[in-house]
């Protein structure tokens, strides 16, 4: 597993197995468990439509050296896929189409972030039957983009604003948000994770935490220099005392939904 920033990874390649697909531009992550559904694709000239969404299914692996990530679909593949209008938001007519298109299992159906499967995995073997697990539950999905620059509301006061989000590679879930405090503490960033989020107002824009103004500026500090390493982050955990992600992403339980969304709005 490797973390990366999203804002660094927009803008890289997508190398399909025939060739370029396009550019990442954007995000989508789903509101209850906050992992990454969809990269958004600008295809350029090469398609009618010029923008796809690909699923963390078909990807392959992330180069940070050459700035590009593998895919596992042809040109063809994705030319025949679903289509989504652009000026709509992604209904669940058409992600049913479209991992029916792919045979890949809904991540709406089971009780994992992934669906019935505790580990995401792309070996259809691993693979179970799809809603047969758990009971399905309705994604609203967000834009990274749109959702940068949302206020953090501690129980004290506003702390900040979100900057970036951090995923990981392997669940593709948002291990944590980027928080810049320069109004508050000169140059300070920390990391909040999703998981500490209370709710969250999508119409004023805010991210409320049961967390004083104190502990967010005591935390470990965070910087874009820094690795964010599985030290830093029990460290990060042991200051907020907090449970490591690690020992409870195989454990199904109640989403983050229960408690975060305030409104249904998609984006």
């Amino acid at each position: 597993m490797k973390l990366n920033k999203v804002k660094t990874l927009e803008g890289y390649t997508l190398d399909s197995l025939d060739g370029e697909i396009g550019k990442v531009k954007d995000f989508y992550f789903d509101d209850q468990y906050w992992a990454i559904r969809y990269l958004v694709v600008d295809t350029g000239n090469w398609l009618s439509f010029n923008q796809v969404l690909i699923s963390p299914y078909a990807l392959i692996a992330v180069d940070t050296i050459e700035r590009n990530i593998a895919v596992s679909l042809s040109k063809k593949q994705i030319e025949n896929s679903p289509s989504l209008n652009s000026d709509k938001p992604v209904s669940r007519q058409f992600e049913d189409a479209y991992y029916g298109y792919y045979g890949w299992p809904t991540y709406w159906g089971g009780q994992y972030m992934w669906g019935d499967t505790p580990n995401f995995t792309r070996m259809p073997t691993n693979w179970k039957a799809s809603n047969q697990g758990g009971k399905a539950w309705d994604p609203h999905l967000r834009s990274t983009q749109h959702v940068s620059g949302y206020h953090i509301q501690a129980k004290d006061g506003e702390i900040g604003h979100v900057i970036d989000f951090i995923v990981d590679d392997d669940s593709w879930a948002i291990r944590y948000l980027v928080i810049d405090t320069k109004n508050w503490w000169a140059g300070k960033k920390v990391l909040i994770s999703p998981r500490w989020i209370d709710s969250v107002g999508w119409s004023d824009s805010k991210i409320f935490v049961n967390m004083t103004r104190k502990s967010i500026k005591q935390a470990p500090e965070y910087s874009d220099e820094l690795l964010v390493t599985r030290e830093y982050e029990t460290n990060l955990n042991r200051h907020y005392k907090r449970p490591d992600y690690w020992a409870e992403d195989l454990i199904p339980k109640g989403r983050i939904s229960n408690k975060s969304i305030k409104e249904t709005a998609q984006i």
